[in-house]
Order: C-alpha cells, then sequence, then structure tokens
C-alpha cells in the first residue's frame, strides 16, 4: 500500500481555502512512481486573494498589526514555529523525502536547519529594536539624523523543490522577522512540507495574512504572483531561465528582486592533498542532494600528477554509496524528483558520450532498483571546455572531469563559466588556498571542503547565478527598507531667505 500525504487546501489569511478554481496536482513518489496524493494548485485568482490577506496584515489596525509590531513580538512567534518544527521533525522528513526523494538521514537534518533558521532570525528580529534609530554624524550642527529600518511590504517568495522546506524558510523567516507579510510559492514537484508549515503556522496563532502559501503551477501561480502591482518585493530561487523571466515582470513595475539561480561550481584539487580526504569531500560536492543542488561542485578539475590515482580512488567511494528508497535505513543516493528530470539527466549523459567524452563509472539505471527515478552516480572524463556537461546545469549525480598543471590554468577552467554561485579547492598549502579563493569568481567559496552552509553566513552568486544574498544579516536586509529621518534643531532661523517681517 502506498504511503498517503496529508489532504491540505490552499493557505490564506490565517484559514485554509479550496482553490477558486478547486484545480489539484497529483504527488508522485520518485521512488516508487506512485501517486501518493495531492496538493492544490492556485490560480492567479487565488494569488488576489492572498495579495488582498498580506496587505491586510500590514494595515495600521490600533498598533497590533504586523509591521509595526517590535522585533520581540515577532521573535516570540519565530521561536514556537521553530518549536513546532523541532516536534515534528520525524513526521517533516519523511514527508520531504517522499515527496523529492531525499534520503531521510539529509531531510532530517534539514528539519533541524529549518528550526535553527527561525530560531536565528527570531535574535535578529529582537537586534533589529536596538538599531531603530541608529543616529548619524552629521557635519552640520543645526541638523540630526537618524535611521528607521521598516519592512518593505509584501513580499512574494518563489522556492525550489531540492529542499522545499528549508528554501522556503530561508526566505519566510527573515521576512517575517522584517515585520513583511509574505506569499510563499514553492515548486509545484515537491510543496508538500511547506503546507505542513502552513499547518504550523496555524498552531502556532501567527496573526491572519502575515504567511500565505500557494501551491500550484509556475505559469499559474507564480507569474501573476510575480507581476502583481501590490507585491513590493519578489525573491526567487530556481532556473537561470525562470528566474530572468521574473526580473522582467519585476522590471515592469520597477520592484526590487533577488535571485538564486544556477550553478556549474569547481572544484580544484591540488596535488599535494590526502587522497581519501579529498576523493570523499568531492563525491559529497557533487552526489550530496541526488545531486540536485544549486551550488554542487560538478566540475572536478584535479592536478595532472595525481589524476589516475585520484579517479581510481573516487570511483572506490561512489561504488560504496547506498542507492536505495530514501526511507531505508543507510540510504546516501535516492531518486531525482520527477521523471522529467530523470530524462533530462540522461540525455545530458547520452550527449556527452555523443560528443567524445567517456563515462568512468555510473550513468544509468541501478541495475538493482526496477523502478523509481534514480540514476547512478555518475562520473564522465574526457571532456572538453566546449562540451555541454562541461558548460550547463545538469542538476543531477554527474560529475565532469578536466586534469590541470599550474594554478593559473586551474583558475582559467575554474573561471570559464558563465555561472558564479560556489567554488572549492582542496589543498594542504593555506597560503595557496587564501589566494586561490580569492581568485575564484564566486560568491561562495569552500576550502578543503564543499557544500557545508550555516545560515549564519551569507548565500548567494555572481555573473548568471543572480544577485543579492540571503541568510545571514545580509538575508534580512533583503527585507527591509532604509530611512532617513532629519531634523532642524537650532532655535535660529534658517535665513536663507530675507524675512518678509523685515522688509
Amino acid at each position: 500500500m502506498a504511503i498517503q500525504i496529508p489532504t491540505r487546501l490552499l493557505f490564506i489569511d490565517g484559514e485554509w481555502r479550496e482553490p477558486v478554481l478547486k484545480k489539484r496536482i497529483p504527488v508522485i513518489n520518485p521512488a516508487s512512481e506512485e501517486i501518493i496524493g495531492s496538493v492544490p494548485a492556485a490560480t492567479a485568482e487565488d494569488v488576489e486573494l492572498a495579495v488582498e490577506a498580506a496587505r491586510r496584515a500590514l494595515a495600521r489596525n490600533k498598533g497590533r498589526d504586523w509591521a509595526f509590531a517590535s522585533g520581540a513580538v515577532r521573535a516570540k512567534y519565530l521561536r514556537a514555529i521553530a518549536a513546532k518544527i523541532t516536534e515534528r521533525k520525524s513526521e517533516l522528513a519523511k514527508l520531504e523525502a517522499i515527496d523529492c526523494g531525499k534520503p531521510l538521514d539529509e531531510a532530517a537534518w534539514d528539519v533541524d536547519d529549518v528550526a535553527g533558521c527561525f530560531e536565528y532570525y527570531a535574535d535578529l528580529a529582537e537586534g533589529l529594536d536596538a538599531q531603530q534609530k541608529a543616529s548619524i554624524s552629521l557635519p552640520m550642527e543645526q541638523f540630526k539624523s537618524h535611521v528607521l529600518k521598516e519592512p518593505i511590504g509584501v513580499v512574494g517568495l518563489i522556492t525550489p523543490w531540492n529542499y522545499p522546506l528549508l528554501m522556503a524558510t530561508w526566505k519566510v523567516a527573515p521576512a517575517l522577522a522584517a515585520g513583511c507579510a509574505a506569499i510563499l510559492k514553492p515548486s509545484e514537484l515537491a510543496s508538500v512540507t511547506c503546507l505542513e508549515l502552513a499547518d504550523v503556522c496555524r498552531e502556532v496563532g501567527l496573526p491572519p495574512g502575515v504567511l500565505n502559501i500557494l501551491t500550484g503551477l509556475g505559469h499559474e501561480a507564480g507569474a501573476p504572483l510575480a507581476s502583481h502591482p501590490h507585491v513590493d518585493k519578489i525573491a526567487f530561487t530556481g532556473s537561470t531561465i525562470t528566474g530572468s523571466k521574473i526580473m522582467t515582470a519585476a522590471a515592469q513595475l520597477v520592484k526590487p528582486v533577488s535571485l538564486e539561480l544556477g550553478g556549474k561550481s569547481p572544484i580544484v584539487v591540488f596535488d599535494d592533498v590526502d587522497i581519501d580526504k579529498a576523493a570523499e569531500w568531492t563525491a559529497f560536492g557533487v552526489f550530496w542532494t541526488n545531486g540536485q543542488i544549486c551550488s554542487a561542485t560538478s566540475r572536478l578539475i584535479i592536478h595532472e600528477n595525481i589524476a589516475a590515482e585520484f579517479l581510481d580512488r573516487l570511483v572506490k567511494w561512489i561504488k560504496n554509496i547506498k542507492i536505495s528508497d530514501p526511507l531505508e535505513e543507510g540510504c546516501r543516493l535516492g531518486p531525482v524528483v520527477s521523471g522529467g528530470q530523470y530524462e533530462k539527466i540522461l540525455k545530458f549523459i547520452s550527449t556527452a558520450k555523443s560528443e567524445g567524452a567517456t563515462v568512468l563509472s555510473g550513468g544509468a539505471r541501478p541495475e538493482h532498483l526496477k523502478k523509481g527515478f534514480f540514476i547512478e552516480p555518475t562520473i564522465i572524463t574526457d571532456v572538453t571546455t566546449s562540451m555541454q556537461i562541461w558548460t550547463e546545469e545538469v542538476f543531477g549525480p554527474v560529475l565532469c572531469v578536466k586534469t590541470f598543471s599550474s594554478e593559473d590554468e586551474a583558475l582559467e577552467l575554474a573561471n570559464d563559466t558563465q555561472y558564479g554561485l560556489g567554488a572549492a579547492v582542496i589543498s594542504k598549502d593555506l597560503e595557496r588556498c587564501e589566494r586561490v579563493s580569492k581568485a575564484l569568481q564566486a560568491g561562495i567559496v569552500w576550502i578543503n571542503c564543499s557544500q557545508p552552509c550555516f545560515c549564519q553566513a551569507p548565500w548567494g552568486g555572481n555573473k548568471r547565478s543572480g544577485f543579492g544574498r540571503e541568510l545571514g544579516k545580509w538575508g534580512l536586509d533583503n527585507y527591509l527598507s532604509v530611512k532617513q529621518v532629519t531634523q532642524y534643531v537650532s532655535d535660529e532661523p534658517w535665513g536663507w531667505y530675507k524675512s518678509p517681517s523685515k522688509l
């Protein structure tokens, strides 16, 4: 019997509401290819209701409205949400695993991070109270000036399917901490746990309209949200193509956007490394989250002196990765999220072979798994810089490899990309690591590791990987508007014009 997910409606104005057009989207377990339930499909009509609810939540209401509440008040709600998330950790991790194929251990780790992120932004919300009316030193003593940090307003948050609840939290937590009202539109491919977040918010009594959650298709719900004239900002994580469309829609209204888009991140391995440690980090950097991570270090740039030995050891590492249903104990690689993604990744691999590359390991469905969207961890060698596998984001468990002989050559290969999200360098020479990290054209650089992420540190990219930063205090700043307030404090007249009384 197939595992079933809870049946939910849209979450608008603090209540569960059926979509206006009563449409729903089937949810498919990527490990079994079975339909395990459905989620509601919002359309422009539901977006309109959610925007109205969000604007009401920010309207002045005898001092009880969200935007003008103290940071300390907002922090209490964020901490209550964190506590409920922790309480429901086991359930949420399981739902995430069957919805997007993430190994259960990873999903549980993500839920811990979700709770930690809400706690972190609760602290920053309280800190906002102390920052209000921060004074500015002026060169003229007749004036004094201070700065107010105010919520930007109603924000639209559009999030991806690879970290359904965590990526939503990266946006929801700072937006609420800042005093914004939010409308969350998660990916239609994995949005089950985002509806459970709505249930958590309902349980803790979050004021109506502060967070609205609309599941649905991108063109039916995401597009009208991005182009709505009463949404003050859009924050998006997803593909570069979709990000470009959102940016175009926002530009028509001169609406601010922050974009965290695709990547084709390099991992540069020098010849002085511990082979085993470097091989494990290389594997983790590209095969974690089933290879479906925007910052995946999917281009291995390896020193020619150790390339043969390193690749031999790397193949042994990945042969030891347990590929299974994500709910099985010890699973380290589950299925990719959907049939469409499965076919897309296999097409990348076949195109690489047709262009002359070699599949060193993997490249197909594991023999022991007859159902589900499973792909073996794959290593591709004999790659040229003009090949599609080198230049385009695969978003799956696929690593492509090139060798180098000098540091300059390694940097040239690493920076030879339209993207600039993440990059990693592995070497025992820490001076070299520091030098290379400064030269890498990326928003995130890892030294002697790959992929660790902490909510206290900024996250975001350069080039076509987008702009703006999430997490840390930078994530909070995404949702704040800075207002200058300047006062004339002298008892003397300004005196620029002649006084009429003296004429």
